[in-house]
């Protein structure tokens, strides 16, 4: 079995680093200066036991690589990057005939809860993942990854729903690189927790780290207005508590071990998009569909995607005004 990862940022650098170190057969995808970096240096993974230069095979586009029948597509890029990708790669040849989106499974390790459903207008086998995995990518060529003792969990199953043998063999390559890989039946159980769980990532991108009261309020009435909607929808998820009790002492991160989340790496890295419109937009599309208002997370989406269509810096808004701005204030 070969992984093939298609986009080898923070997630997708860091399970493609630690497969390479369990001797797995891996090729990275990636773009621009980080695909340069990979190519002419390799990849730089580091971690709590220590720093990695894994030099692996490297492509910027799916036309520089023959697929074969034994391939496994791990898709890791921002949602908002999802449908280019998915077009890129499911026409594609595969050996002894058909294409990668009839013939190869193909797994979405990304945050939110949309990339699947455009998988699989695509592809006929799409694998659900959630990612618990903290790390960092701002540095082309060098992925952070803070997790320890184990760097991951990353719970797999067909979608919509389901498990089979061959989620079982990606969850068995996985774990032998430090990267717990339930298979769940329900995986998408676990990405509406972990959606959840990633609506503080626009506050943290806007003002900093979510500290202090008034960082915690937005996220107390973004979690409620998240919860809310999903209930609304009749949209099962994994309780906080649930969560932790699964994770327990297996991931914990290592306080050197990275920087800001997703979407603050995005906006420290000037990529001009931002993936708020598939978390707390997520949570506003619901809101819509279901008649809940979602005033807080309406605003995190607004004004996260005009950070970033700006190139405004990460943590540049103070408490006080997201709070005004959420308040409907224009102090």
């Amino acid at each position: 079995m070969r992984y093939i990862i298609i986009g080898a940022g923070a997630v997708g650098g860091s399970i493609g680093g630690r497969l390479a170190e369990a001797e797995q057969d891996v090729v990275l995808v990636a773009r621009g200066a980080h695909h340069e970096a990979l190519r002419d240096h390799g990849l730089r993974l580091v971690t709590p036991d220590g720093t990695r230069v894994h030099k692996l095979p490297v492509v910027e586009r799916p036309e520089e690589l023959d697929l074969s029948p034994d391939d496994v597509l791990l898709l890791s890029v921002k949602t908002q990057d999802s449908t280019a990708a998915l077009d890129a790669w499911a026409a594609q040849p595969v050996a002894g005939g058909g294409t990668a989106g009839e013939l190869l499974p193909l797994v979405c390790a990304q945050n939110g809860v949309e990339s699947e459903r455009l998988a699989l207008r695509r592809f006929r086998r799409v694998y659900a993942m959630c990612v618990w995995l903290p790390a960092t990518y701002v540095d082309p060529g060098e992925i952070i990854a803070g997790g320890t003792p184990y760097t991951g969990m990353l719970h797999i199953g067909r979608y919509p729903a389901g498990a089979d043998e061959t989620a079982r063999r990606i969850a068995a390559g996985l774990e032998q690189g430090k990267l717990l890989s339930p298979v769940a039946p329900d995986a998408m159980r676990w990405k509406y927790a972990k959606l959840l769980a990633n609506l503080a990532n626009a506050i943290e991108a806007l003002t900093g780290p979510v500290s202090g009261d008034g960082a915690r309020e937005i996220l107390r009435r973004a979690l409620a207005e998240g919860r809310s909607v999903l209930t609304a929808a009749g949209i099962g998820f994994a309780s906080q508590e649930e969560a932790a009790e699964v994770r327990g002492d297996k991931v914990t991160l290592d306080p050197s071990g990275r920087g800001g989340g997703s979407s603050w790496q995005s906006l420290s890295r000037g990529t001009g998009t931002i993936e708020t419109d598939y978390l707390n937009g997520e949570i506003a599309l619901l809101g819509r569909l279901h008649d809940v208002p979602t005033p807080v997370n309406d605003t995190l989406q607004r004004v996260a995607g005009a950070f970033a269509r700006e190139h405004r810096p990460a943590g540049s808004m103070t408490v006080a005004e997201l709070t005004a701005l959420v308040d409907g204030r224009r102090d």
